[in-house]
């Protein structure tokens, strides 16, 4: 798979990327490099709420006319907010690309952020917050990463707090918008059916009037690790675990080879080592699995377990088996082809789809300026060698340095 993108810059500073793509559906994403670890301890949750506020209205449309406009042609339009970027997507029949461009601007430029609107959507949030708390299997993340960046802005919940969210007025959000949303932060990606001249013309028209500012990010360093076990006990069938380490940030030169180790470990496929000699050979783990998240100055490696509390302990113990023979076993020539191929394989299959594509590059030309094609993705896994493998092992999966957390289930709880 061949890929060549297009860039452009808007004289207000916004970042241009495209790919014209054969099809009927195009994708578009504006991406903003502000997120939940840029809000101060007293905005905990406020950069969830803004993205779910605008939505809510702009200085021409109602929110009932910013909801339909896409969704009468067929089309769809979301958003999301991470610990670092705030994203708008849109996906829509490649002829509509000019009304979701149009749009987009409208909401991302000129929300308006009506009081009686903001109320309603709290509760919102503030059902959000609670329908987390009724799924431990996803709450765990959350509290994971909140104890491994013990208290530092990265590690707080996006959702953020019931009390902050209650406490939060118009004035808040647009104080946030004003020290975080820069023009210098924003990409704005197309993928689709769509010549490059068209996008460019059609960003043009509809971008070029966002005021031009540079906010340059202030975004402490994450630097005082320290391992931890913690135990809560819940009152659930299962028992969840979460075990894991800091890990290299998006810029680092190992980071591909930590994204190898960890497909091979516990990635999405079936025939992953935690998969294959935990839960398939003793039946132990639900559901077990292991991550690598990035982020611009750190990064996560975790191992999670939805397991039966009678398993637990021997679970665990088997996951630092695995993670021992990775440190000391090096893999062999076949070993890692397929372990190179596979990942190569399900990153392709990932790029088939138009919008993961476009989240991606615009992610990608947010961090780092340029986008790198499958071909040069695929190039830097088949470099990555077994020592280098297995010294990166050696460095990320030192369990005496392992942050844990256990959400005790109980075993009778259909009786208590």
């Amino acid at each position: 798979m061949t890929s060549t993108y297009n860039y452009h810059q808007l004289p207000n500073g916004i970042k241009l990327i495209h790919r014209q793509k054969t099809g009927q559906i195009a994708h578009l994403a504006l991406m903003v490099d502000t997120g939940s670890r840029d809000e101060l301890p007293h905005e905990f949750g406020l950069a969830h709420l803004i993205e779910h506020m605008i939505f809510k209205g702009t200085k021409k449309r109602k929110a009932f006319h910013v909801l339909s406009r896409l969704e009468n042609v067929g089309g769809e339009l979301n958003a999301y907010t991470t610990k670092e970027e705030t994203c708008i997507h849109a996906s829509f029949l490649s002829q509509y690309c000019d009304r979701s461009m149009e749009l987009l601007a409208d909401i991302a430029f000129s929300a308006s952020y009506p009081a009686h609107e903001l109320e309603k959507e709290k509760e919102v949030v503030l059902d959000e917050i609670n329908s987390y708390k009724d799924a431990p299997s996803e709450q765990i993340f959350d509290d994971f990463e909140d104890q491994i960046f013990d208290g530092h802005p990265i590690g707080h919940p996006i959702l953020g707090t019931s009390d902050l969210v209650k406490s939060f007025s118009r004035n808040d959000l647009l104080r946030f918008i004003k020290r975080n949303y820069a023009s210098s932060r924003m990409v704005l990606a197309l993928i689709g059916d769509v010549p490059f001249s068209s996008f460019v013309k059609q960003a043009e028209k509809h971008f070029n009037s966002a005021a031009s500012n540079q906010i340059i990010p202030t975004r402490n360093g994450f630097s005082d690790y320290a391992p931890k076990l913690q135990k809560q006990t819940r009152n659930s069938y299962l028992s969840h675990c979460i075990t894991g380490n800091i890990a290299y940030d998006r810029k680092h030169p190992l980071k591909h080879s930590i994204v190898l180790l960890n497909n091979i470990l516990g990635g999405p496929g079936l025939n992953s080592r935690l998969n294959l000699n935990i839960r398939e050979k003793y039946g132990f783990a639900y559901s077990i699995e292991s991550h690598y998240t990035a982020y611009t100055d750190t990064g996560v490696f975790l191992v999670y377990l939805g397991i039966d509390p009678k398993s637990a302990d021997k679970a665990l113990k088997l996951v630092h088996k695995e993670l021992f023979k990775l440190k000391n076993q090096k893999l062999g020539t076949l070993q890692l082809h397929r372990a190179q191929q596979q990942l190569i394989g399900q990153l392709a299959i990932g790029f088939e789809s138009g919008l993961s594509e476009a989240l991606s590059i615009a992610r990608s030309h947010l961090l780092f300026d340029r986008v790198d094609d499958m071909t040069v993705i695929a190039e830097k896994i088949r470099k990555t060698n077994a020592s280098l493998l297995m010294e990166v092992a050696q460095q990320i999966f030192d369990t005496d340095q392992f942050n844990t957390l256990i959400y005790l289930g109980n075993p009778n709880h259909a009786d208590a």
